[in-house]
């Protein structure tokens, strides 16, 4: 039923945008010279653009889980203090990235720096194709600016891993056996109203055969903090599977790279000038501030293109 509503959204997404072109085609072939309507129709056009722009990118979204929701996992490398402040602006930028498509977000999880930012944060993203677009945002990020923590002012490089992963149903789901993994609880840090840092209701959940951890500190209970932080759990090892499955692709495939210089698939340089530039699809963008503020479609929309022209192995 799931596939079948998305189906029957972009059935309804293109009619509307013919629609809409074909309403716009009879009002400029009236040739009305009226300076009001004439704004009016570009105004129009230029909203229908971005909507054909968004119903293509939607289009190349063809992977087995291109349409789940997603969880964005973010953490500091190298650069200390700035490093785990970077995290925290990457963490807005994809809050912000979320907003601007109308997708929900919930924080899931966090580990607060020791003197800034965050050493490392969960986020749930939940709306149509939302593992789609993020997945291009897997892999480091760079930034280079004038330290707000320094006193000397003087310019620093900062480390961030981004992994994204789908958030996958339970049919979908891999299977994990009872003696394949450790239970933790902990005091929450984060929402949860008179009971926050009373009761042990946040879940950290070790998988020992792969050392992966997962953990979940956002909802109330510690059994809603475990179904969750089992969900990911499951979400990631799926992740793996695919990846052993299929290691040649680029997108999926390879060793997890150092958080570090070298490695980043995209660069935030704000000082001595603005640019960010993307190292995969060479896409070069001098509004920083932007990109910070979630303008990462003309990002995302590169790499799908990449992507599509890329022959599976």
């Amino acid at each position: 039923m799931k596939d079948i509503a998305a189906l029957r959204g972009e059935v309804d997404t293109l009619k509307g945008l013919s629609d809409k072109a074909r309403e716009l085609r009879e009002f400029i072939d009236l040739g009305d010279s009226d300076a009001a309507l004439q704004t009016e129709v570009a105004g129009e056009l230029e909203r229908l653009r971005a909507g054909v722009d968004t119903a293509e990118m939607s289009a190349v979204l063809d992977g087995e889980f291109d349409r789940n929701d997603a969880l964005v996992i973010i953490h500091a490398g190298a650069g200390g203090t700035e490093a785990m402040d970077w995290t925290a602006m990457l963490l807005r930028m994809y809050i912000r990235w979320a907003e601007r498509h109308g997708y929900r977000t919930q924080l899931l999880d966090s580990l607060e720096g020791e003197e800034a930012g965050l050493k490392s944060a969960t986020l749930l993203v939940q709306g149509p194709n939302a593992y789609g677009y993020l997945e291009s945002e897997r892999g480091v990020h760079r930034l280079v600016r004038i330290s707000p923590f320094d006193a000397n002012k003087r310019r620093h490089t900062s480390f961030a891993s981004v992994d994204v992963v789908p958030d996958v149903e339970e049919g979908e789901a891999a299977e994990i056996k009872p003696d394949e993994i450790e239970i933790e609880t902990y005091k929450s840090g984060g929402a949860g109203g008179q009971y926050v840092n009373k009761t042990e209701s946040a879940i950290r959940i070790i998988h020992k055969p792969t050392g992966i951890i997962v953990a979940c500190q956002n909802e109330r209970s510690q059994l809603a903090n475990r179904n969750r932080a089992m969900k990911m759990l499951a979400a990631k090892l799926l992740q793996r599977e695919r990846e052993e499955r299929d290691a040649k692709l680029a997108a999926l495939g390879g060793e997890k790279s150092k958080i570090e210089w070298g490695s980043q698939i995209r660069s935030y340089t704000l000082q001595p000038y603005t640019m960010v530039n993307d190292h995969r699809t060479e896409i070069k963008v001098t509004d920083a501030q932007a990109v910070l503020d979630g303008d990462l479609d003309q990002f995302m929309w590169a790499y799908l293109q990449q992507r599509r022209r890329t022959p599976a192995a």
